[in-house]
């Protein structure tokens, strides 16, 4: 009978612990702390589709325990680590969180335990460094499609009235000379985005922006292009 009374009183005590160790977090759709509520108290929620949450959270609070959040789901992708405390913005992050869980808290290089602000930081300019080049990578994709379906985006004429030699565009060009058309631009048709053109190399000295449309007379802009780059 006493044994069973002390198996009984571990086993009590082993539940009351894990229940006080449990961690906490409740992320917000908004900023400030406002907007719809999520609450994951079970250890972890490996995919915020699950309860409509996928990138969405603009603020959180850690109530209890120390959390990883990833921005890919099953924990995938750039993490970051939260401690508790309340963070009532994500701008960093692009709210871009699609998975989190509870971990250990971990000693760092003698700066206690916890992961440091230092290497957080590390964390959030790595995370933020690859999710530009992403979007670097899809603003590429995404110009070479319009190549493919709409031709060349500027087209130059050494003459007025689109005549004469024409040199297309799609790229950014330092300079004309690469294309054997410096300073010889008289007329311009941009097909689409919005083009820079610089009487200098390397998109210096006077500039002037040109959208879509057609341009037959550059007028006091002739022969003076030396580079263009797109700009929108």
């Amino acid at each position: 009978m006493k044994n069973t009374l002390t198996a009984a009183f571990l086993l009590a005590a082993s539940l009351l612990g894990q229940a006080v160790s449990a961690g906490e977090l409740q992320l917000f759709s908004r900023e400030d702390f406002r907007g719809q509520r999520v609450v994951i108290a079970d250890g972890a929620a490996n995919n915020f589709r699950d309860f409509d949450f996928n990138d969405r959270a603009s603020s959180l609070v850690v109530r209890s325990g120390t959390w990883e959040l990833c921005e890919h789901v099953n924990f995938q992708g750039q993490c970051a680590v939260f401690e508790r405390g309340e963070y009532p913005n994500l701008r960093q992050f692009n709210n871009s969180f699609s998975s989190a869980r509870e971990i250990e808290r971990r000693r760092e290089h003698g700066q206690g335990w916890g992961w440091g602000r230092d290497n957080r930081d590390n964390r959030d300019d790595r995370w933020r460094e690859e999710r530009r080049e992403e979007r670097r990578e899809e603003r590429r994709d995404y110009r070479e499609y319009e190549q493919e379906q709409r031709g060349p985006a500027v087209e130059l004429f050494n003459d007025n009235g689109f005549r004469g030699r024409v040199v297309q565009i799609n790229n950014d060009l330092h300079t004309l000379r690469d294309v054997g058309f410096n300073d010889n631009a008289n007329s311009m048709v941009v097909n689409y985005g919005t083009w820079e053109a610089c009487e200098h190399a390397d998109f210096a000295g006077q500039c002037r922006t040109f959208g879509p449309g057609r341009y037959p007379d550059l007028r006091d802009f002739s022969d003076r292009i030396s580079s263009i780059r797109r700009v929108r």
